[in-house]
């Protein structure tokens, strides 16, 4: 029997008793550091007290990239859909559920976390989301998609089927297409979930409108 393993994260906490989390996955190639500053920029509240933590993915070799080794959340083999790593995004989906059940432990409900995402990371933050057994206070999708969207139906949790959805993708991105992005939220809508979509004139990136727009969706989905 393998053993989940246990990630590395980059953490930021309140000034005051963390009453709210924020687990968010970095992009391939990237590592926990990568949104580490974007929090004071969110314009969130401090009275929400939120901890934020950013974990760094394993370090794998990607196929896409000459099997190169780099923090990846699961291999990818080509730029379509087909040939998807479903044994990494499980064994990744395993990792971020052991991250909830830390933060559940260190006494933030699983109602109180949102789980947020880039690229290869909001992948994750979709697929561990809709299937955590406990209800989430959100998941936030940046320039991502639903991986494994096939299995949803008989694995969604019952939990999470009302739970707060934020996709955002760039009109221009040419790393995870747009039609990709926009298809995964149009499945999920017509499966029946609360899904906000916003798109934006940019390529596979954030840009200032969008983190304007990711502070107010928190600041609403964690209101108390």
């Amino acid at each position: 029997m393998t053993s989940t393993p246990v990630l590395e994260t980059v953490e930021q906490e309140p000034d005051q008793e963390a009453q709210a989390s924020v687990i968010w996955m970095h992009g391939l190639g990237a590592d926990g550091h990568d949104f580490a500053s974007l929090p004071p920029q969110l314009g969130v509240s401090p009275d929400l007290a939120i901890r934020y933590v950013f974990p760094h993915a394993p370090v794998i070799p990607v196929t896409v990239n000459m099997g190169a080794r780099m923090r990846a959340w699961y291999d990818i083999v080509s730029l379509d859909a087909r040939g998807q790593d479903e044994t990494g995004i499980r064994r990744s989906a395993a990792s971020i559920e052991s991250l909830i059940a830390r933060e559940v432990d260190r006494g933030v409900p699983s109602s109180r976390i949102v789980l947020a995402g880039f690229s290869q990371g909001a992948a994750m933050a979709l697929f561990v989301g809709l299937r955590h057994a406990g209800p989430l206070a959100g998941i936030l999708a940046l320039s991502g998609y639903l991986p494994l969207h096939e299995c949803l139906s008989a694995e969604a949790s019952a939990a999470n089927r009302q739970v707060e959805i934020l996709q955002v993708h760039g009109q221009h991105d040419d790393v995870v297409p747009y039609t990709i992005g926009h298809g995964s939220a149009e499945l999920l809508r017509t499966a029946g979930y609360r899904l906000e979509w916003r798109e934006y004139p940019m390529a596979h990136q954030v840009c200032l409108d969008e983190v304007q727009e990711i502070g107010r969706w928190l600041s609403r989905v964690l209101a108390t």
